[in-house]
């Protein structure tokens, strides 16, 4: 059965299930594209980052991490602690926790829709298959003949509706679970990083400044 098929049996509900399974789709292209085009490794930076402070090469470290890509987002948030390291050890780590809320936030862009989406397709087919019940048993009301063909058509029919919403729900639900594991295993990294590189500037001779 080809989806034109589908749509038209399915009813009235089916054509905003198409909007929600093509906002889905999109949704999860954009947020893929987005996710792999930067550049989440957090290890490396750390590293050679705590071992410049070790040495006590604060402007070395700060030149490195502001010559990576910008596509490194770990670099940018490490640096903006660096950039304020004279101030004292709670505005590195305020300044730091700062650049990763903004960062996260962008990467996070769009997990609410996936979620809203995950949640009003299968209530929508689930309502489209209320409707084509009704219709379908107002059909068998008004028949003058009542047989197995008639009222299996009837409800299979109603059923396309809540099939459709519940797919678009899993490849919803699925596409935010994913993208929410790898953001949040980030945000762990990166919080581990940014107190090493503290406890880095505190054991590297820079007490004074912190």
């Amino acid at each position: 059965m080809s989806l034109k098929e589908l749509v038209v049996m399915g009813g009235w509900a089916m054509w905003p299930l198409m909007i929600f399974s093509i906002a889905t789709i999109s949704l999860i292209i954009e947020r893929t594209i987005h996710i792999l085009f930067h550049n989440l490794r957090v290890k490396d930076l750390k590293e050679k980052t705590v071992e410049l402070i070790e040495r006590g090469d604060i402007p070395g470290a700060s030149g490195y991490l502001q010559n990576c890509s910008r596509r490194r987002v770990a670099s940018r948030i490490l640096l903006a602690g660096l950039n304020v390291q004279q101030l004292g050890e709670h505005r590195v780590e305020r300044a730091m926790e700062t650049a990763a809320q903004e960062r996260i936030g962008a990467l996070e862009n769009g997990f609410d829709l996936l979620v809203a989406l995950g949640s009003i397709a299968p209530i929508t087919g689930f309502l489209g298959t209320v409707s084509g019940m009704i219709g379908a048993f107002q059909s068998i009301a008004t028949a003058s003949e009542v047989n197995a063909q008639l009222v299996a058509g009837g409800i299979f029919e109603a059923l396309i509706t809540t099939a459709y919403g519940l797919a678009i729900a899993i490849v919803a639900i699925a596409g935010y679970n994913i993208f929410a594991h790898i953001v949040d295993k980030f945000a762990s990294r990166i919080e581990g990083a940014g107190s090493e590189i503290v406890m880095s500037l505190l054991s590297s001779g820079h007490r004074n400044r912190l």
